[in-house]
């Protein structure tokens, strides 16, 4: 299962990235941050979802987020971008696939 409880029967279990998938999207996140698009990120692990944000700068909203819902799984997917205004850019059972609308806007940044 993909989530947690670092002490058994210390309460709800939360949702978290695995390594492989921390590995994706670090990757990604380390492209934008050599063409200056973004500089900060976060993680939030939850009872339902997994959020890693992205930030321009530190004291800001995030620009993105990318979440993992478990719970989404067998419907829409369990990867979702989120912009900044909450609205759902890309949605998918991929994670890879579910990235590309943010490595698109990687190809306009270097041009």
């Amino acid at each position: 299962m993909n989530s947690f409880s670092p002490f058994p029967g210390a309460g709800p279990e939360v949702v978290a990235f695995q390594r492989a998938e921390l590995g994706v999207i670090l990757s990604l996140y380390g492209r934008m941050v050599a063409a200056g698009e973004w500089r900060d990120y976060g993680i939030s692990n939850l009872r339902e979802v997994a959020i890693f944000s992205v930030f321009r700068r530190t004291a800001e909203n995030p620009l993105y987020r990318i979440e993992k819902r478990p719970k989404l799984r067998n419907r829409q997917g369990l990867y979702a971008v989120i912009g900044m205004e909450g609205q759902v850019l890309k949605r998918g059972h991929d994670l890879r696939a579910v990235l590309r609308v943010l490595e698109r806007k990687l190809i306009r940044a270097v041009e």
